[in-house]
C-alpha cells in the first residue's frame, strides 16, 4: 500500500502539462500482462482504511498493475512532499504542476503510521520537488529519523529523486540517515531521456547512486529501469555495467504500460523469455540481487527482496 499522508485537496486535472502532446497509440496487453481484478478480503480491508482515513496512493495513482497483491498483503510504500510532482516526465502518471509547501509534521504522522501499522519494512518515496533550495533532501532524511525513533525494529528502504542542481551537503545528509536501502530509479537508458525523462539526467543520477557508496559503502543501492520503450539489448546491458561501476547492489527491470495516450507509446512488450535473459546477464555481472520481469516495479516485493539482499551480501562476504 503506498501512501501519501496527507489531507484531502480539491481535485485538478492531473496532466494539463501533457493534453497538448498528440495522442499515442494503446497496445493491448499479452496474457503474460495480465493481472486479475483486485477484490480480495485484505485488498478490501486496506482499500477501506484509504478511504476512511482521506489519504491518496500511489498504487492508484501510478495504475500500477500490482496493486491487489500488495494491498491484500498490506504493503506499504509511503510517499511524502505531497501528491504534486515538478517534473511531467512522459512515463509517469503522477500529476504535475505547482506543489503546496512541506508540511513540518509529516516526519512525525508518517512513523507513527509506520509503528502502529506494525511494518517491518517500508519504502518511502516522494515527487520530485525542483522548487526547493535542496531538492526535498532534509525533509526526506527527518523521515528516515522519525521512523527509526518511532519503530526502531522496521527497516527503510528510499525511493528518492536525483536532487539534480541541488547543494550535494543535502544528499550527505540523507545518506548519513543511514536508510537500509537507497534507492533511485535510472528508468531508462541514456538514448531515450530526452523524451522520456526530459527533466533528469543520466549521469547525475547515476552519480547520486554512486555518492552514496562513496559515503557509507555499508548501505545498499538499488536502481531500475523500464523496457519496452524502444531501447535495445545492449543499450540495457551498458546501463547494467554503468550501475555495477557505481556500485549499485540491487537492479529492477520491469516492463513499461503506459498510462494514457497522452504518455510515452510503449515500443513493444518483452516476453518473459527476455526478462529471464536480462536477470542471468545482470547476475552474471555481479548484482547481489536481481529482480526482472514483465510486472517487476520497485516498491514490489520489497521486504522480502531487503531480506536475501542481506542473505546475499552475508554470502558473499563469507566466502571473501
Amino acid at each position: 500500500m503506498a501512501v501519501v499522508i496527507d489531507t484531502l485537496k480539491a481535485p485538478r486535472p492531473r496532466h494539463p502539462e501533457k493534453q497538448a502532446r498528440p495522442d499515442t497509440p494503446l497496445l493491448r496487453k499479452p496474457e503474460w500482462l495480465r493481472v486479475r481484478a483486485p477484490g480480495s478480503a485484505g485488498y478490501n480491508a486496506t482499500r477501506e482504511i484509504v478511504k476512511s482515513h482521506g489519504l491518496v496512493t500511489v498504487c492508484e495513482e501510478a495504475a500500477c498493475p500490482n496493486i491487489g497483491e500488495c494491498w491484500s498483503k498490506s504493503h506499504a510504500t509511503m510517499m511524502i512532499m505531497g501528491e504534486t510532482c515538478t517534473r511531467a516526465c512522459a512515463f509517469c502518471n503522477v500529476a504535475t504542476g505547482k506543489p503546496e509547501p512541506l508540511d513540518p509534521t509529516e516526519p512525525a504522522r508518517v512513523a507513527d503510521a509506520v509503528a502502529k501499522m506494525g511494518l517491518k519494512h517500508v519504502v518511502i518515496t516522494s515527487v520530485d520537488r525542483d522548487d526547493l533550495a535542496d531538492g526535498g533532501a532534509a525533509h526526506f532524511a527527518a523521515v528516515v529519523l522519525a521512523i527509526r525513533a518511532a519503530a526502531p525494529g522496521t527497516t527503510i528502504e528510499i525511493l528518492t529523486p536525483d536532487f539534480l542542481r541541488k547543494p550535494v551537503d543535502g544528499v550527505f545528509g540523507l545518506i548519513d540517515a543511514r536508510p537500509d536501502v537507497f534507492n533511485h530509479n535510472l528508468e531508462t537508458v541514456p538514448r531515450l531521456y530526452l523524451s522520456i525523462r526530459p527533466g533528469a539526467r543520466y549521469y547525475n543520477s547515476l552519480r547520486l547512486l554512486e555518492r552514496v557508496k562513496e559515503r557509507d559503502p555499508t548501505q545498499f543501492t538499488k536502481s531500475g529501469i523500464m523496457v519496452g520503450l524502444g531501447e535495445a539489448k545492449e543499450e540495457v546491458m551498458q546501463v547494467m555495467d554503468d550501475m555495477r561501476s557505481a556500485g549499485v547492489d540491487f537492479i529492477t527491470i520491469g516492463q513499461y504500460l503506459q498510462p494514457t495516450r497522452k504518455h510515452a507509446a510503449i515500443d513493444r512488450f518483452v516476453h518473459p523469455d527476455e526478462f529471464h535473459a536480462y536477470e542471468e546477464i545482470a547476475r552474471a555481472k555481479g548484482f547481489l540481487m536481481v529482480s526482472a520481469s514483465p510486472l517487476t516495479r520497485s516498491s514490489h516485493h520489497a521486504g522480502e527482496d531487503f531480506a536475501r539482499l542481506q542473505a546475499a551480501r552475508q554470502a558473499r562476504d563469507s566466502g571473501r
